[in-house]
């Protein structure tokens, strides 16, 4: 094996790239030499220009409204296609997920909306015997007092994963995911944003700090490699330990 982390001649597909981890990601994959799409709700690249932690340099712009069945059913998938990562995701706090409008917001596009993209992208990842890869959260994995659609969703997302991959395994394809600790982004700026409870967080990682959409990345580049080729249906924590008490 030479180089397991050369993406040169792939193709990889990151749904909610713009920004945050999914952007961290796109970035790792076309450094390694992918050509890498991005998809992001925005009609064009230039409404990304002003925003921090959107780095669109190299990246082929779609825009593509992940909460609208229809519109992920007739998106023009890029062709061919090895790899594609599932980063969309959103949140409601002051208790919004308790009602409905809240709760169907956060599940259309945390849970349902993956498995749109993915029944979107099956023949694609099937003709390529490619990777797919879904961002979920280490929220799938305790109580979260005011965020329960949240909760629930990453829970779905990462049983999605071994439904998945049991199912697509035969057709080479394999089915993967992350779940990240806490990692700055526009969703978690309600704790990472205020100093109190960020330090009350950080207290709570072995590792002594928050993650990075890099570190992300590095799971991403493994899972989709060679050097991951009998890994399925799997979704690894990088969380600095967080989930570890």
């Amino acid at each position: 094996m030479e180089n397991p982390l050369d993406y040169s001649n792939k193709t990889v597909l990151v749904v909610g790239g713009t920004s945050g981890i999914g952007n961290g990601i796109a970035q790792a994959f076309r450094a390694q030499g992918a050509t890498v799409h991005v998809t992001g709700t925005r009609a064009s690249v230039d409404d990304y220009s002003e925003d921090q932690g959107s780095d669109l340099s190299g990246l082929t712009f779609h825009s593509l409204d992940v909460s609208n069945h229809d519109r992920v059913a007739a998106f023009a998938v890029p062709d061919p296609l090895d790899v594609v990562v599932l980063c969309q995701g959103t949140v409601r706090y002051r208790r919004e997920e308790f009602d409905r409008p809240g709760w169907d917001a956060v599940i259309h596009v945390n849970l349902n909306s993956l498995m749109d993209c993915a029944r979107t992208v099956h023949p694609h990842l099937s003709q390529r015997s490619g990777s797919l890869i879904i961002v979920s959260s280490v929220g799938a994995y305790h109580a979260m007092i005011g965020n329960p659609a949240y909760a629930a969703s990453k829970a779905g997302a990462v049983s999605l994963v071994g439904s998945l991959a049991q199912a697509w395994a035969p057709e080479g394809i394999r089915v993967n995911g992350i779940a990240p600790g806490l990692v700055p982004t526009k969703l978690t700026k309600v704790t990472t944003g205020n100093k109190a409870r960020a330090a009350g967080a950080i207290s709570r990682i072995p590792a002594g700090r928050m993650g990075t959409p890099q570190d992300m990345a590095g799971a991403a580049l493994f899972l989709a490699s060679p050097l991951a080729s009998y890994i399925v249906g799997q979704t690894i924590r990088v969380d600095g330990g967080m989930t570890l008490s």
